[in-house]
């Protein structure tokens, strides 16, 4: 059976068909982007909720979206895009309509398409006045036809084309203020007119606080000094230029004090506004930079956030002026830095980590919410232009545009929308002039120093703590034994070997195992010479002490492209004129690797950038590499980059490099404060220093004030250190005090000691002070033991160390003290070579993690050994094979049998098929008992 259809015409599958096929690329227009927003307005809106019901066409709407966001939407015309939304994207696009808009509007149009025209052609029954959709300060002011009531205000306020007349910021609340009176249904001002006059007046009053501020520099009321060090001129300018730009991009080159500049306006805006918070977002490498800066340059506290989420949490309520975090931690905490700190500024450096604006860390950084930001970046522009869009869209979104348009406007688009060229740059960069200052070397060249220097800090990894806690250990050790004693040769040379090895592993692992290539150095020297080499005639000098150190680098610049010339001791003396030649004349050789043989004689300014991948012990050492390029007839101002290995021996050198400088400043160029220059001298201090190296100096707690006596103790154990055994008070029935000093220290050392302190002694109204040598005092304490001597009892015990206790107990309770203190360290390389193994094999490389497992059953069975026998000397422990420690009778005592099956199944790993998981729970179980019977010893 055939049935008959009546033929319609195809209308819709027609204008299906002639529908344009989507958007190509970035290549959109106006219409396309309204598209969009009306598809969005379809399948992007949840609940729509009419905030004013009397009002069922133009009133006030709170739209919420399927994301979860809520925005408020006003509706004024159903023709129009005249309507306005709270929304980012509203304020930004400058198209007068949003998806929230074209969401409320579809719904409208539901309620009844003939209803919805008939309210179109009305139009909004108040006056209506409101900002101009292209976030000009321009303000519109749309009446009803019928408008006799208003009419005679609107005249005198308005222009014929509808806008507010004269100075926006006086007229609007003049009209305000006579519309007042005015039925509250018949006029209705924006929401949206509050901020955009605000921005407005924020723009007027920093031109007005700027130039107040310099009137006042300039008839001596206020000062540009306000740092412990004077700013140079340009960076004056980059400090006003942040402080009263208040949303502000400096995008100096690398070396020319960014950081400075950003802490000056700081403490400017400190000390004219009152703000009392800052959050600076940087690189975790650069924390510690940025601490020492603060400090050198301020008095201002500052708090650097790590740890685990509640400790993050407690630090960001700290009271502090700068709070320092990572992009990574902004990227989880970005809600609880909003809630918690409140920031007043907001500093990004290094803010190119935020230039792919689709990026995770983008958009949570753009969630920080403060009146005043700050963004440094050297290059603010690296690879394309939208890098710099996303940039500045964290300072003013409505500066550039939204994104489709600033691609339309600059950039050459092919037909299918991708990017083949730029297109008017300048026009971008007069875009950009209120907001970013950015000066090059040459552009200040005559207010730079001969030099400068930057100092990049790098944190280590996993892997380089654990190889770098090997050598701290046993240097720590040797370390607490000069104290007591004055090393032995082999032990000074072992301590230096150490040190040597901790400061290789500050580089890389890789100098002395060729299998461990980890170097966090390598990552940022990467970054700083992409910058530095961005400047085509630049040429960059890097030293490195090693060689192997060097070679990592070598691969690094044959991976960028880069040709490089090579210095070493291994290379001829023909070979290296050569490469020397090379790198002075050809214009393609833009890097000079070089060992310390290359840090004399040579002549390089041709260069003009000095990387140090580490830091010499010499400060002398450092000055001769850095003159290869800084020396007569340099013509340009010379860049120095010290690569430093954060927390660590070669963190703590630079203070010594401080120091040492100081002194060759003051005796040989007449610089600084020479009669405050301390001349460090004796084995004493040689040892505090070591021990400066190694740990960091603990943070002084506020104590009770003190008498002049016990003040004076205090200074004397602050200065010698360990080397003060004792210090007592005596009062005399006379009047006055007696002070009694044991210390060790040869004769000489303790007679020159006793005239130092007599004088320092007198002047506070002590009548007598005594230095006693150690074995003086133990030969008195003798005769007293034996009753041949009697010593009253001293009035005051001013200072007791721990070693003169240790040496009047029992003989079996002090090697239980003296060995405690070993053991403990041996456990704990036993907890890091475990943590190590386990790294190891979690990350595939289980074969490697296997010596690892060995050592820790090793530094167990040790640790115990020494623990359980009193008599045992830790050194006779560290020779024993593990298989005799075990059969020793007081180590067998606290070993379980299973323990020494565990032993021997370690110990055979790698000579066959052990299982590696049956291996490493084993050797888990031997330290668990190694601390548990170590523990119940102790507590026996």
């Amino acid at each position: 059976m055939t049935t008959s259809r009546v033929k319609r015409s195809p209308r819709k599958a027609k204008k299906v068909q002639e529908r344009s096929s989507g958007f190509q690329g970035w290549n959109t227009t106006d219409a396309d982007e309204l598209e969009r927003r009306r598809w969005r307005g379809l399948t992007d809106i949840g609940a729509i909720e009419n905030l004013e019901p009397e009002h069922p066409y133009f009133g006030n709407f709170r739209v919420h979206s399927t994301s979860g966001a809520t925005y408020e939407v006003e509706i004024r015309s159903l023709i129009l895009r005249e309507n306005s939304c709270g929304c980012p994207d509203w304020r930004v696009n400058g198209l007068g309509t949003c998806k929230h808009i074209e969401g409320v509007l579809e719904a409208l149009r539901r309620k009844g398409k003939r209803a919805f025209a008939a309210a179109g052609r009305a139009g909004s029954p108040r006056l209506e006045i409101f900002p101009a959709v292209d976030g000009s300060s321009a303000v519109h002011v749309r009446g009803p036809r019928d408008r006799n009531t208003v009419d005679a205000v609107i005249t005198r306020y308005c222009t014929a084309a509808g806008l507010l007349a004269g100075d926006t910021l006086t007229t609007l609340p003049a009209l305000r203020s006579e519309l007042d009176g005015l039925h509250p249904g018949t006029v209705r001002f924006s929401r949206q007119l509050e901020s955009r006059m605000e921005e407005e007046r924020r723009r007027r009053r920093r031109v007005e606080d700027r130039d107040r501020f310099l009137a006042d520099v300039e008839d001596g009321s206020a000062t540009i000094d306000i740092l412990h060090h004077p700013l140079l001129p340009y960076q004056v300018d980059g400090m006003l230029h942040l402080a009263f730009g208040e949303r502000a991009l400096l995008a100096d080159e690398m070396g020319l004090g960014k950081t400075v500049q950003a802490i000056a306006a700081c403490e400017l805006l400190r000390r004219l506004r009152g703000i009392s918070r800052v959050l600076v977002v940087l690189p975790a490498s650069l924390k510690a930079e940025w601490e020492d800066q603060i400090a050198r340059f301020t008095d201002l506290s500052v708090t650097v956030v790590s740890g685990p989420r509640p400790e993050r949490l407690r630090l960001y309520a700290t009271k502090t002026f700068f709070t320092l975090v990572n992009y990574e931690q902004v990227l989880i905490d970005r809600h609880d830095i909003n809630r918690i700190v409140g920031a007043d500024v907001v500093i990004l450096d290094e803010a190119q980590r935020i230039k792919n604006w689709q990026t995770k860390t983008a958009q949570a950084v753009k969630e920080l919410r403060s009146p005043y930001a700050f963004v440094l970046t050297g290059t603010p522009l690296e690879n394309r232009i939208d890098e710099v869009y996303s940039i500045v869209q964290y300072l003013d979104p409505r500066l550039l545009g939204p994104l489709f348009r600033f691609n339309r406007d600059f950039y050459v688009l092919d037909e299918r929308g991708r990017p083949i060229d730029y297109k008017n740059l300048a026009e971008l960069r007069a875009r950009l002039e209120p907001v970013m200052l950015r000066r090059r070397k040459d552009d200040v060249e005559d207010q730079l120093p001969g030099r400068t220097v930057d100092t990049f800090y790098v944190a280590m990894t996993e892997e380089q703590r654990l190889r770098y806690a090997d050598y701290e250990t046993p240097a720590s050790r040797l370390i607490a034994l000069a104290q007591r004693r004055p090393l032995r040769k082999e032990e000074f040379d072992r301590l230096q070997q150490l040190l040597a090895c901790m400061r290789m592993i500050c580089d890389t692992p890789y100098i002395l195992d060729p299998t461990c290539r980890v170097s966090p150095k390598l990552d940022e020297l990467e970054n700083v010479l992409a910058e530095l080499l961005a400047e085509p005639d630049r040429k960059i000098i890097v030293f490195s002490e090693w060689e192997r150190m060097l070679g990592l680098v070598r691969e690094l610049a044959s991976e960028l492209g880069v040709e490089f010339a090579w210095h070493t001791g291994s290379v001829p003396q023909d070979k290296r004129r050569i490469e020397i030649r090379r790198f002075k004349s050809d214009p393609a050789c833009r890097l000079f690797l070089s060992t310390d043989s290359g840090s004399v004689g040579l002549n390089l300014q041709v260069a003009s950038a000095v990387v140090n991948m580490d830091l010499p012990w010499n400060p002398a050492k450092l000055e001769q590499r850095i003159a290869r390029a800084w020396r007569k007839y340099q013509t340009r101002a010379v860049t120095v980059i010290n690569l430093v290995c954060e927390d660590s021996i070669e963190h703590r050198i630079q203070h010594i490099l401080v120091q040492k400088q100081g002194l060759a400043d003051g005796v040989l160029d007449g610089r600084g404060d020479i009669e405050a220059l301390k001349m460090p001298s004796g084995r004493a201090a040689m040892v505090e220093r070591l021990a400066a190296l190694l740990h960091k100096p603990e943070p002084v707690l506020p104590s009770p004030p003190l008498d002049s006596g016990r003040r004076f103790a205090t200074e004397i154990v602050g200065r010698l250190s360990d080397a003060v055994l004792l210090i007592e008070r005596y009062r005399r029935d006379e009047g006055g005090e007696t002070m009694v000093v044991v210390m060790e220290g040869a004769p000489a050392e303790l007679n020159e000691e006793r005239q130092r302190l007599a004088e320092a002694a007198a002047q506070i109204g002590i009548a007598s002070i005594e230095i006693v040598g150690r074995s003086a005092w133990d030969a008195v304490r003798r005769l007293q033991s034996v009753g041949i001597v009697r010593l009253i009892e001293a009035g005051d015990v001013l200072h007791r160390s721990p070693v003169l206790d240790e040496a009047t107990m029992p003989e079996d309770q002090a090697g239980r003290t003296r060995n405690r203190q070993v053991a403990m360290s041996w456990l704990d390389q036993a907890e890091r070579k475990l943590r190590m193994a386990t790294l190891l094999a979690d990350g595939g490389f289980a074969e490697e993690s296997l010596p690892s497992l060995g050592q820790v059953a090793s530094l167990a069975i040790r640790g115990l050994a020494v623990v359980v026998d009193p008599h045992l000397e830790p050194t006779l422990a560290e020779t024993i094979p593990e298989a005799e420690l075990t059969e020793l009778t007081a180590v067998r005592a606290h070993l379980p049998p299973g323990c020494i099956a565990d032993l021997a199944l370690i110990g055979g790993i790698g000579n066959g098929a052990i299982d590696i998981d049956a291996s490493r729970a084993a050797a888990q179980g031997l330290l668990a008992t190694a601390r548990a019977a170590a523990e119940r010893n102790w507590a026996a």
